[in-house]
């Protein structure tokens, strides 16, 4: 018997991690048990029968497919809304309850696709409009309002800041949005790639706007870019460019003396170790500027007369380099492909990664070092047609 015929029936998603499915779960469960403590501040009969089961389809997509377009708020809320509108409209007119089901799923998936506000658990919630009469009777057309459109909205609210503790992005990003400095500009990476009309056009060519959102497309092409100039560079690591006579300072010396070593050496980056050379930390030049921004604020100075105060090699109890470091900056190996670091420099996230072997640092990667060898691959390559 050939198999192969039968792959259509094997799972079509790629494998998750527990830690992503606790996610996910946690957040259904911390949604829909604060929506239905909040219900039950509401003066209705049984209060906790106005979650319906179309509320559970909803937090599958709020918590584990938060990127989907499916799922945004707009899509959520009046998606779920109009539904509800359209099973209690149809209900008024139609009494065969077969009839009734049919077309209040048909008219609820057309209002939400003209909406643009399509959300698969919409059609349930028509559905359980359709088979209520009793309910519709009851509560009329506020049946939208609570509980259909109150509760889908604090589900939304929920998934917001919870996808923002657990690390997602919800509300999905879009292609306008600023990016991490700020300003207006596409982030660097995606600068060179398409424009939204071109990346709207391929999702409503390949009928996938339903599926995907416009930034999220433009970062999966930025990613594949990168593979591909990853395989330009070949195995190139970082211990062949990385910069090895290093300037670094210790935990506990003063800013002033790391600002003139910033001042001396041209660097924008100084590595922190300890007595024993153990790698713990990086300083930025952006760390010196943060602390004294705080110090002005708090002080209620200008930022020269803070800066000052902060580098004073004559203070007392100078501020020490433990202090402001940081220590959440990537970090790299001596093994490490530079196509592995192209993503982190090339967002602006971070300036230089250290090269770590046996917790002490033996080298690190700078830009103008991923600079030099992406321009050496290049010249090296051969010539595409």
């Amino acid at each position: 018997m050939n198999f192969t015929r039968l792959r259509g029936l094997y799972p079509a998603m790629p494998i998750s991690t527990p830690k992503e499915a606790l996610r996910a779960g946690m957040g259904a469960l911390i949604g829909l048990g604060v929506a239905g403590f909040l219900l039950s501040f509401f003066d209705l009969q049984g209060a906790g029968l106005y979650l319906i089961a179309p509320f559970g389809a909803s937090s599958v997509l709020l918590f584990a497919v938060p990127n989907s377009p499916l799922a945004q708020p707009w899509s959520a809320i009046v998606g779920n809304s109009v539904s509800a509108l359209a099973g209690i409209a149809v209900c008024h007119v139609v009494s065969d309850p077969v009839l009734c089901v049919a077309l209040a799923v048909g008219v609820a998936i057309a209002a939400m696709i003209l909406l643009r506000a399509v959300h698969p658990p919409g059609g349930a919630v028509a559905m359980v409009a359709a088979l209520s009469p009793d309910l519709v009777a009851d509560l009329g057309f506020r049946f939208a309002v609570t509980p259909v459109g109150v509760v889908t909205s604090i589900l939304v609210l929920i998934a917001v800041f919870y996808s923002r503790a657990t690390g997602r992005t919800y509300p999905l990003r879009h292609f306008d949005d600023k990016s991490t400095h700020d300003t207006a500009d596409r982030p660097p990476i995606e600068r060179l790639g398409l424009d939204e009309g071109e990346l709207n056009a391929i999702l409503q060519q390949y009928r996938q706007s339903l599926n995907l959102g416009v930034e999220d497309l433009a970062r999966l092409i930025s990613a594949a870019e990168f593979q591909v100039a990853a395989h330009r560079t070949g195995p190139i690591t970082a211990k062949q460019i990385m910069s090895r006579d290093l300037v670094t300072v210790d935990a506990d010396t003063p800013l002033g003396e790391v600002a003139d070593l910033f001042r001396r050496h041209g660097f924008k980056s100084l590595p922190v170790i300890e007595k024993d050379g153990r790698y713990i930390g990086v300083i930025f030049q952006i760390h010196l500027i943060r602390r004294a921004r705080e110090d002005a604020l708090r002080l209620g100075r200008g930022l020269l007369p803070a800066m000052a105060r902060l580098i004073d090699l004559g203070r007392t109890a100078p501020v020490r380099a433990i202090e402001i470091m940081s220590v959440t900056e990537p970090r790299a190996t001596a093994s490490t492909p530079i196509a592995a670091l192209l993503p982190l420099m090339a967002d602006g996230a971070c300036d230089a990664v250290p090269v770590i072997e046996d917790g002490k640092i033996i080298g690190i990667v700078t830009r103008t070092d991923l600079i030099a060898a992406l321009a050496h691959a290049g010249l090296n390559s051969p010539m595409q047609p």
